[in-house]
């Protein structure tokens, strides 16, 4: 009776060593499968480095592009500023050619007058051809630009005029006025060329 009881519990008993040997099957099988899943990884991460090194290649040739771009129009933009400086030179200088040749028939009237003048003791025919040159060099200064500053009578304006002498004046209307001319102004297109030197009243 007893033997029964022991051969239905052996029965029922869980056989240990099956299952180390299951065990030691799934430990297999995970070693199996762990180096493939590795392999994958290892794939994918040789891949993402391929397609950023192509990447950056693509970046370092876009950046060396630029710099030559770059480059040349530095090289174009300091061609550019030595012509310029060159041609502004160049009109600079012959405005000043333009302006002295101008100057030239006057200085021919004053040679003609000086010699006139030893050949004559009439003061009135001197007095004219002097007024005559006068008048032909402020011409020429007018058509270069060159004008006159009229003062007298008008308000003292430190942008276009210089007190050399400030007089007292009785009349309310007559403080601050410009009262006389030492020294003519000039302007040269609109810009003082030099300022008229005044007496202004107080």
């Amino acid at each position: 009776m007893k033997d029964r009881k022991k051969d239905k519990f052996n029965e029922h008993k869980p056989d240990y060593q099956d299952k180390d040997i299951l065990d030691e099957t799934s430990a297999a099988d995970i070693e199996e499968v762990a180096p493939e899943n590795e392999s994958d990884e290892e794939q994918g991460l040789e891949a993402e480095v391929l397609k950023l090194n192509e990447e950056l290649e693509h970046v370092r040739a876009s950046v060396e592009k630029e710099k030559k771009e770059y480059m040349f129009l530095m090289a174009e933009f300091d061609n550019f500023r030595k012509r310029t400086l060159k041609e502004k030179s160049e009109i600079i200088k012959n405005a000043g050619e333009q302006v002295l040749k101008g100057l030239l028939p006057i200085l021919d009237d004053f040679e003609r007058g000086i010699e006139a003048a030893d050949k004559t003791d009439n003061a009135n025919s001197v007095k004219e051809g002097m007024v005559l040159i006068y008048n032909k060099f402020k011409k020429f200064l007018e058509q270069n630009g060159v004008k006159e500053i009229y003062p007298e009578d008008r308000d003292f304006d430190t942008e276009r005029h210089e007190a050399i002498s400030v007089v007292p004046v009785a009349a309310d209307d007559q403080k601050g006025k410009i009262l006389d001319t030492v020294q003519k102004g000039y302007t040269i297109n609109d810009k003082v060329l030099r300022h008229a030197k005044v007496v202004v009243g107080q």
